[in-house]
């Protein structure tokens, strides 16, 4: 690992840690962060976890950019990954269907397996949370099976549904309120992945274990999840 700093703003630096995408990385950022809010204490205003990167945003008014590279340097020397992850492991249940899940078919169709397989195979990993962004509490979780990824859609939808499972290549996440979106449309959740009332608002953080579990029409309407189906023209977008 060799660590690139780089100016992202006059008080923001991104801390570049890795150049590609992989589940392994993950500890060896939370060890980074860990150390990055203990270093900087009370001059650090916000620091961002992604996928490769970690983007920090301190106090100028206590400190220039040459203390601020200073303390990143001392942060990361000897680093050591985390051992045991310390976000919270989530199970979260879905309603896989075509009428929440338009491109569930498409997806089966193109990995060469049946829509039951699609969903076996996509309920039988852990994902992690790497990073939240996009909307309030939506976080981006992998990594997908390879045989799953799938490119997101040419033409984004105009309005994805709350708690709507999608993937975009290795990726997947829910999306946490009603909004546009380009992601392949799996499922839908009754759990709410936002919420005022709760602690830290968002219910997945970078560092979390999530796991999926099929339910069916009933238990879905029982954990008051929304079924109203996407509008047709929604449910054909980008095929």
């Amino acid at each position: 690992m060799n660590p690139v700093i780089e100016i992202s703003a006059l008080d923001v630096l991104t801390i570049r840690l890795f150049d590609r995408i992989e589940e392994d990385n993950l500890p060896w950022l939370l060890a980074a962060a860990e150390r990055l809010r203990e270093t900087f204490a009370e001059t650090l205003i916000d620091l961002v976890p992604a996928y490769t990167t970690l983007m920090l945003h301190y106090d100028s008014c206590q400190l220039d950019e040459v203390r601020a590279r200073q303390l990143v340097s001392l942060s990361l020397r000897d680093l050591q990954p985390l051992r045991s992850g310390p976000g919270s492991q989530h199970d979260i249940p879905v309603w896989f269907d075509q009428s929440v899940g338009p491109d569930l078919q498409r997806i089966g169709q193109r990995s060469g397996l049946t829509v039951a397989e699609v969903v076996h195979r996509f309920c039988a990993r852990t994902y992690h949370a790497f990073a939240l962004g996009f909307a309030p509490g939506f976080a981006y979780l992998g990594l997908v099976e390879p045989v799953l990824a799938t490119p997101r859609l040419d033409t984004p939808r105009h309005r994805v549904p709350a708690g709507s499972l999608g993937i975009a290549e290795r990726q997947t996440a829910i999306y946490p309120l009603v909004s546009p979106g380009g992601w392949n449309l799996i499922g839908r959740t009754p759990v709410r992945l936002f919420d005022r009332d709760r602690d830290g608002f968002s219910l997945l953080r970078a560092g979390d274990r999530v796991r999926f579990r099929p339910i069916d029409h009933s238990e879905f309407l029982d954990l008051s999840g929304d079924d109203r189906p996407l509008d047709a023209s929604e449910s054909r977008a980008g095929q």
